[in-house]
């Protein structure tokens, strides 16, 4: 029997969905799983989204391939009907479309670092960053954030202490950030694009949670720091925006003309964004303010319901995140990779369990075994269930160190 590569077997497997066996093993065994693991909302895309497939489709008789870097229509759709009216100025040659969010952090990964390179995250950071990293030969430095403060930055000594000349050639950040939540602050933002200016350093900002921001101030986006134009590469999504996450449509977007040069050659050797997905997110560019200010109140209420419920378990703590969907808990737990997999296997309430997910591989530090990531993207009557059978594993579980 031929073997794989050394590569494909010692790839990490995705903290998000390696548990996914487990959950669909319960399940088809009756028991009902309240999926608190992963960033998929349940709230209604909009119809305008959805009718636009429709009405595209009526009178297709054959499918074909799009512009590499997509339909002419969808992207000055999203410079003029979203960018331009959220305060981001940018030019159609500016932006491309990708096969959602991945693609355009993973492919500006791959622009600004070369094998043996570094780049800057601030950890906790989504993992697949570190995955596309193990796969291009980049080194992740880390700056930490504590949870007992919220995940709030570090001053900018933290970032200057993991710097290393010749071999650093970005910053990776995620704002507002999965998996904890937080939402970096104007003054933070402009820290770190200074940073970047002194070093000549790229800032990938992966903006995809945007919308979901739950303080009086607006979203700072890294494309409207000063003096940072040709530094920035944004990387962005309609999956959480619309609600939309199945059209896996992204873009990237930068005013550096030779990082969207390479961007586009990256895009041709995957011919072109998923057509149907381009379709949809060309309809979601009508969704009408009223959609996002009722989803917006509906995920304050979501997040009010889980962190209240959480910190309110013995031994538990939740800082309140101020953006995204996702909170991260710390847990009385000797292990969170064990304890989400026990609540697949063995803890049963009235036929019902949760699926959490651990979050020991948002880190790249060590030792961080009892943190999981929740996700509030059920309605609220589900996600106190939830909470409450959560709180009662809590205290069956063997592993409970208080």
């Amino acid at each position: 029997m031929p073997g794989i590569s050394k590569k494909s077997s010692s790839m990490p497997a995705s903290a998000i969905r390696k548990l996914v066996p487990f959950s669909d093993a319960a399940e088809a065994a009756g028991i009902k799983v309240y999926h608190l693991n992963v960033g998929a909302p349940d709230i209604k895309s909009p119809d305008c989204a959805i009718n636009a497939v429709a009405e595209r489709c009526k009178n297709m008789h054959h499918l074909s391939y799009t512009n590499s870097a997509g339909l002419m229509e969808l992207r000055k759709g999203l410079v003029e009907k979203y960018y331009r009216k959220i305060g981001i100025d940018i030019e159609v040659s500016e932006l491309l479309v990708d096969v959602a969010g991945s693609e355009a952090f993973s492919v500006a990964m791959q622009i600004v670092a070369d094998a043996g390179d570094e780049i800057i995250v601030v950890e906790p950071f989504y993992t697949n960053y570190q995955t596309f990293a193990f796969l291009y030969g980049i080194t992740l430095r880390t700056v930490s954030t504590d949870i007992r403060n919220g995940f709030a930055i570090p001053g900018i000594e933290a970032f200057e202490a993991v710097y290393t000349p010749g071999k650093t050639k970005a910053v990776l950040i995620s704002n507002p950030c999965n998996p904890s939540g937080k939402l970096f602050t104007k003054e933070e933002m402009l820290q770190i694009g200074e940073f970047c200016r002194r070093h000549d350093l790229f800032l990938i900002s992966d903006e995809v949670y945007r919308e979901f921001c739950y303080t009086d101030e607006p979203h700072f986006s890294a494309m409207n720091i000063p003096g940072c134009g040709q530094n920035v590469i944004l990387a962005d999504s309609v999956s959480k925006r619309y609600n939309l996450c199945g059209a896996r449509i992204g873009c990237m977007v930068s005013h550096n003309k030779d990082v969207m040069a390479a961007a586009l050659k990256f895009a041709q050797s995957r011919l072109c964004p998923p057509v149907f997905g381009q379709y949809a997110a060309i309809g979601a560019l009508d969704t009408p303010q009223s959609y996002f200010d009722e989803v917006r109140q509906e995920y304050i209420l979501r997040r009010d319901t889980a962190v209240d419920a959480l910190n309110a378990m013995e031994g538990v703590y939740a800082p309140r995140p101020y953006g995204a969907f996702y909170t991260v808990a710390e847990l009385p737990i000797d292990d969170a990779e064990s304890f989400a997999k026990w609540l697949l296997t063995e803890w049963r309430m009235d036929s019902e369990t949760v699926m959490v997910t651990p979050a020991t591989s948002f880190y790249r530090t060590q030792g961080i075994r009892n943190q999981v990531r929740i996700a509030y993207v059920l309605e609220v009557p589900q996600l106190k269930r939830a909470m409450h059978i959560l709180e009662e594993a809590l205290k069956a579980y063997p592993g409970r160190t208080i």
